[in-house]
């Protein structure tokens, strides 16, 4: 049991850090004109914003849930813990900074360009590259203990 939710753990993880990162690398809006940076703003909303966290949710409580599976390794504990605490983070980042910015960027239109467009796009790309540290660190964090503990399985097996 423990390994099938230490797997399933790492690959949501793997999945929900691997899309921010998409994002980060591929998607930012500074070089852009604004009706480019709105068709494609708008897009990734209406195709993101339900999926994300709802995987969010889902990583976080598989996370907590590893982190009492291993209630007993103190360090790995702490590790999951800190981890779901990190995904927590840019869950509500993603709540209350970036999705009221898609709320109002999900009203604009085309031929009608806001006149703070570009203070509110900066602002939620700030807020993207926080919530997509916050992730790595979570990942990174499953990825140490689930590397830990493989490294710990092998050196038993090699006694």
């Amino acid at each position: 049991m423990k390994r099938i939710v230490t797997v399933l753990n790492v690959v949501l993880a793997a999945i929900l850090v691997g899309i921010m990162l998409a994002l980060w690398v591929g998607h930012d809006p500074a070089a852009l004109p604004y009706w480019i940076y709105l068709q494609r703003q708008q897009a990734t909303i209406q195709t993101l914003n339900t999926p994300m966290p709802l995987l969010g949710a889902a990583t976080i409580l598989v996370t907590l849930f590893s982190a009492y599976l291993r209630r007993g390794q103190r360090l790995v504990c702490g590790a999951l813990v800190l981890a779901a605490l990190l995904l927590v983070g840019a869950g509500l980042i993603t709540r209350l900074a970036n999705q009221p910015i898609n709320a109002v960027v999900m009203t604009w239109l085309p031929s009608q360009p806001p006149a703070d467009w570009e203070q509110l796009r900066d602002r939620w790309w700030h807020w993207h590259i926080l919530r997509t540290l916050l992730g790595c660190g979570a990942l990174g964090l499953l990825l140490f203990t689930t590397i830990g503990r493989l490294a710990a399985v092998k050196r038993s097996t090699a006694s």
